[in-house]
């Protein structure tokens, strides 16, 4: 629309330095420590005090709760595995694939044009994601116990996306900026949508970014060569593969037809965030320059990415690569 001719535009995250935060009765009782005025009131202050008002706050799930239904993220994801009908063992499938394909493509290569090498302060070379677990089994991930419903849940640490730092940048360049600088496209984006719902269900987001999507395009899930959609959680995914599929809910909730099924072989084909990890503010630009790459090397011409968003949102790009849009 003109607003830029040349962006920089991604994001970083480390989620493994989230704070551990004093709760708000010690931070009180602190506060009333240090404004005492004579040992007297000191004294009282000290008195005050309760072994509880230690127990930490944990930074990460604040941060992954949302403040208005106060559902954490992982709920969000149990919730709609009990609205989709998703098994547990459906779940540890969709995991154990993850892990299985990215380490096939680490085996492969297929990140060649993706990643830069960094070494941390003790020397150590750092040049591939290290989440992923290529021994792992639907009898290992069966053993892990649900996280966020301890009775009745099916979500569990091995069906979610991992606590990862990371970063991710693109250059988003017209067509005048490309030849001005001598850039070499990757892609053409030809469009994008953002759509809100109801925040309990969340991972829902991209089923409703994607469904109006390719209804403004007329189009229907075949007519897109490769998907990424961000594994925030196995049921996440699943529960929008399934709603795309389902004739009645699109009718209900997008006002039009099921566009089709997401096919899983052209899903996420060299793993997600569950074997990659979620690095939250990085991983909309990842998983944008990872279905490039995938477009690029499989000759490919159309891709959607999609991710959904803590609060209630989804979004979703379409791109084509480049060599189609210059033919």
């Amino acid at each position: 629309h003109g607003y830029g001719d040349l962006i920089l535009a991604g994001g970083v995250e480390s989620m493994s330095q989230a704070p551990l935060l004093f709760p708000d009765d010690f931070v009180n009782w602190l506060g009333g420590l240090n404004s005492a005025r004579d040992l007297p009131g000191r004294l009282r202050a000290l008195a005050r005090f309760r072994p509880h008002m230690l127990k930490p706050v944990i930074g990460i799930l604040c941060g992954l709760t949302d403040p208005v239904t106060q559902m954490s993220m992982g709920q969000t994801a149990e919730k709609l595995a009990w609205q989709f009908g998703i098994s547990r063992e459906e779940m540890d499938a969709f995991a154990l694939r993850s892990h299985q394909r990215l380490a096939a493509a680490q085996q492969q290569g297929n990140f060649p044009h993706e990643l830069t090498p960094v070494y941390d302060t003790r020397g150590r070379l750092w040049d591939r994601d290290d989440g992923v677990r290529a021994d792992t089994s639907m009898e290992k991930l069966a053993r892990l116990r649900p996280v966020f419903d301890r009775r009745y849940g099916k979500v569990t640490a091995g069906n979610s996306a991992q606590i990862t730092d990371g970063a991710a940048w693109l250059v988003v360049a017209s067509a005048e900026a490309c030849e001005r600088h001598g850039l070499q496209p990757v892609a053409e984006i030809l469009d994008s949508e953002w759509a809100a719902l109801d925040p309990s269900i969340m991972g829902l987001g991209p089923a409703h970014a994607i469904g109006h999507l390719l209804a403004r395009h007329r189009m229907k899930t075949g007519d897109i060569d490769y998907w990424e959609i961000n594994e925030a959680f196995a049921a996440q995914v699943i529960a929008c593969q399934r709603a795309l599929a389902d004739d009645a809910w699109c009718r209900a909730h997008l006002g039009h037809a099921s566009p089709g099924e997401i096919p899983d072989d052209r899903l996420n084909v060299d793993g997600g965030g569950i074997s990659i990890g979620h690095p939250v503010g990085a991983s909309g630009a990842r998983i944008l320059l990872h279905l490039m790459r995938v477009l690029e090397r499989e000759r490919a011409a159309l891709g959607i990415a999609s991710l959904c968003i803590g609060g209630g949102q989804g979004g979703a790009m379409l791109i084509r690569r480049y060599q189609e849009a210059a033919s």
